[in-house]
């Protein structure tokens, strides 16, 4: 049998506490073959638009996202083959000329907000986690990171919040829920969800290692 990665997949509302997930999951493995794949490297390229259409892209929606070229890129790694990860820069707001290289690991973690709202996506995961946190814990941290990292106001980011990213999130993230194998309350905390994940996906490869010698 052809050797295969894994594909873990992580979603979850915007502050959710994603990140902090997948990060935990490749840090327990990072001393074997493990990457992470960001959907956020996959917003679409918006070279052509003015700096005003720009400013009105809705981040939070699903046709934000070229997926794609992500499905192309994950496909890519499922066959070992090494791709070009794009860097999206959120000044221009637009795609950037910088390409990141990845060469192709035995585990992928995909993580986004909305990569279990395609089917083709959804399809190409072994394991779908969806981390499920308190709508007020998700806006607080949101403003850290979008007044701390990205250089926005405090008023633009609850207006963006109150007018985008909470409507988008009940509309097209909360719903994708249900396609999740596993749920995680609270994110980076929950230290206990996080180590069953790190245990079934060790189960996992140990698993694929005895079918593929």
């Amino acid at each position: 049998m052809a050797k295969k990665p894994i594909v873990i997949g992580v979603a979850g509302g915007s502050g959710s506490g994603k990140t902090t997930v997948a990060k935990e999951i490749y840090r327990q493995f990072q001393d074997q073959s493990i990457l992470i794949i960001e959907q956020d490297s996959y917003y679409r390229d918006q070279a052509e638009k003015t700096m005003e259409e720009r400013y009105q892209t809705n981040y939070d929606h699903p046709l934000a996202f070229d997926n794609e070229l992500l499905i192309g890129h994950i496909g890519s790694l499922l066959e070992y083959k090494s791709i070009e990860k794009p860097v999206y820069d959120y000044t221009a707001h637009t795609r950037s000329d910088k390409i990141i290289p990845v060469e192709p690991k035995d585990v992928i973690i995909l993580e986004g907000i909305l990569i279990l709202e395609d089917d083709r996506l959804r399809d190409l995961m072994d394991i779908k986690l969806f981390v499920d946190t308190d709508a007020d814990v998700r806006i607080i941290r949101r403003i850290v990171r979008d007044t701390r990292d990205r250089g926005r106001t405090l008023d633009s980011v609850i207006e963006q919040y109150t007018s985008v990213v909470r409507p988008m999130h009940n509309q097209f993230i909360e719903p994708t829920k249900r396609y999740a194998d596993i749920i995680i309350p609270e994110g980076g905390q929950n230290r206990v969800a996080i180590d069953l994940m790190v245990t079934k996906i060790q189960t996992i490869l140990e698993e694929k290692a005895i079918v593929e010698k």
